[in-house]
């Protein structure tokens, strides 16, 4: 006898109980989501969103999302969760996002904020701390961007990710992980991975960390003895002046000299004076062990961007430090209703080719009959005559 099949909801009850989700939003409550999502009154020309499937779907409720409306517009909008850090811990940032309008140039990316951003005035100048999706603008721009905040600063992968560029609805997923690996997927498929630290740019940072952890050890292992150093010695090269009189002179006794501030046989020209006095400052700069993915207040998702053509379409958002949950809730989503959603857009294709067929067949025979009605005319005038 078969095993029953367990349906994915159950699998997400599941998952839900080991994971922790910090928000999920797929819009499932109609109208209601105008009680979690503000939209930014910053500038009067920012464009509006509304909740709809689109024009093909896989499932006309399930596949609502936030919907672009306006062309040429700016866009600000946000939703709040209950504040908190992903220290030590991975952080999962998973949405969909389709652009049925077939994208010219825009963004459709997402953004996390501070827990203190401002939702009413949220514009391009409020500070984020991840900036994650796609961005296409002509032929050049074409790519996924993932910006991190970091010491008053944003830094960009320096890889080239490739986005999706058709109209269908596509899964894009970031991972960042506590050893500071990270992963990108499209569509539940890696395309991207590798070490935060290099692929930021971040190496050069790390190294000011590292020079700050070594003059520590060097603090702690001369601990002290600071006081011997500081000590005089007598000079053991210098000699009795030949003129030197004891008896008015008194006793000779050879010079003293400072210690100098090194120990071990080591050289002064062997020690950089840059470090010795950097030892001793403490400097905000210098980067911690993991801090380069970790936030302490993460508070609020949202989307701030702009559009030529409206129509993309925001859905199934996610944020937890689970990757098994993020991987389920995907496919009981975007995974059940992406094959429907092509096939809704096939039929429409070849409906929409059998219309315009149609409409051909009509004028040119509507033009043949015009033809006919002219002979009938002419040969009408020539009778007359």
């Amino acid at each position: 006898m078969a095993a029953a099949r367990v349906p994915l909801w159950a699998v997400c009850v599941l998952r839900v109980a080991l994971a922790t989700v910090y928000f999920q939003e797929a819009f499932l409550d109609g109208e209601r989501w105008r009680n979690r999502w503000v939209q930014s009154t910053n500038d009067s020309q920012f464009g509006y969103f509304r909740l709809s499937s689109g024009k093909f779907y896989g499932h006309k409720e399930k596949d609502k999302g936030l919907q672009t409306t306006q062309n040429s517009r700016f866009y600000a909008i946000s939703a709040r969760f209950k504040p908190f850090s992903n220290k030590g811990k991975t952080l999962i940032i998973q949405y969909t996002v389709k652009h049925e309008q077939k994208m010219d140039c825009g963004g459709g990316y997402i953004k996390l904020f501070p827990a203190d951003v401002d939702q009413k005035n949220l514009n391009g100048k409020s500070q984020y701390y991840i900036m994650f999706g796609p961005d296409i603008c002509g032929f050049d721009v074409k790519k996924v961007h993932v910006i991190l905040h970091f010491k008053n600063q944003y830094h960009s992968n320096k890889k080239s990710i490739r986005c999706k560029v058709d109209g269908f609805t596509h899964l894009y997923t970031l991972i960042l992980r506590p050893d500071l690996t990270y992963e990108v997927k499209i569509d539940g498929q890696s395309i991207e991975s590798g070490s935060i630290e290099y692929d930021w740019q971040l190496t050069s940072l790390k190294k000011m960390e590292k020079a700050s952890a070594e003059s520590k050890d060097w603090d702690q292992a001369t601990e002290g003895k600071s006081q011997d150093w500081e000590k005089h010695f007598l000079d053991a090269r210098a000699s009795k002046p030949s003129d030197w009189n004891s008896e008015l002179d008194g006793d000779w006794q050879a010079p003293m000299l400072q210690k100098p501030p090194y120990q071990d046989g080591l050289k002064p020209e062997g020690i950089d004076k840059d470090v010795w006095l950097h030892q001793k400052m403490k400097n905000t700069n210098y980067l911690t062990e993991y801090d380069l993915s970790e936030f302490e207040n993460i508070g609020a998702i949202g989307l701030e961007l702009w559009q030529v053509r409206s129509g993309t379409i925001f859905d199934n958002f996610l944020i937890t430090d689970d990757e098994e949950y993020a991987e389920t809730f995907g496919k009981a989503t975007w995974g059940e209703t992406k094959g429907p959603e092509r096939e809704m857009d096939a039929i429409q294709a070849k409906e929409e080719e059998k219309k315009a067929r149609e409409e051909d067949e009509d004028e040119q025979t509507m033009g043949r009959f015009g033809g006919r009605e002219n002979i009938f005319k002419e040969f009408h005038k020539r009778n007359e005559l």
